[in-house]
């Protein structure tokens, strides 16, 4: 096996640079979906799955720009979502494409996204979600290994999801969809992981009302419409 032989007894000096982190910084970009205005994320890690994500976001219509010296900064705008799609040759390449689908199907009404696993028979890791965004009174078939989702008048509505386990993506996914719902979405049993904490500071900063923050029950009151100026 791999291992790393380390000798000590010389004292440590210096400073390093530390980058954000993957797992908070893939939904705060699927979060730009949320709004046509331009979101700025700065401090990303320089990884494949960010890589995939901006590949992701950029098929489907927003526009991606990347200033990576000194620093990982990603400015997104997603003025229109012409693609309302994340096709298998993506996702296949990374799971956390189905963070698109909440955002997505909240915002203009429909979602089209590969199922992480093609068309594997039986028991979906994404099934959470998808029963999460029936109560919000999504419409949703599988076909041909996608998932096809549909919101009644173009909006998703408020609702009450209780996770029968914790799911960091699933929560993350809610979190986002019920930022455009109509009426009031409470979260139970959702997970409490850093990256939640992470994707609320900036929901709120997009005008996003939720409350709970830190506790396995959130409340998020949806808006017409979010911004990616700093209201509150």
């Amino acid at each position: 096996m791999d291992k790393f032989l380390i000798k000590g007894g010389k004292p440590l000096h210096g400073t390093v640079a530390i980058s954000g982190a993957k797992n908070s910084a893939l939904p705060a970009m699927a979060a730009s979906l949320l709004t046509d205005e331009r979101v700025s994320l700065h401090n990303i890690p320089r990884v494949r799955d960010i890589i995939t994500m901006a590949k992701l976001l950029a098929f489907m219509g927003a526009s991606v720009m990347v200033d990576s010296f000194p620093g990982a900064d990603y400015s997104i705008e997603a003025k229109t979502i012409s693609h309302a799609e994340a096709p298998y040759d993506l996702v296949k390449t990374m799971r956390a494409s189905i963070l698109t689908l909440g955002p997505t199907l909240a915002r203009i009404g429909v979602a089209r996204v590969s199922l992480p696993g093609g068309c594997a028979i039986g028991a979906r890791p994404v099934d959470l979600h998808l029963s999460a965004l029936e109560k919000m009174g999504a419409e949703i078939v599988t076909a041909h290994g996608y998932i096809e989702a549909r919101a009644p008048r173009g909006r998703l509505q408020g609702g009450h999801v209780k996770f029968e386990k914790i799911t960091v993506t699933g929560t993350e996914n809610i979190l986002m969809a019920a930022t455009l719902a109509d009426g009031e979405t409470v979260l139970e049993n959702a997970a409490r992981e850093p990256e939640i904490t992470d994707l609320i500071g900036l929901l709120r900063k997009m005008g996003a009302r939720i409350s709970g923050d830190g506790t396995a029950t959130l409340r998020i009151e949806g808006a017409r419409k979010l911004t990616a100026r700093i209201t509150r």
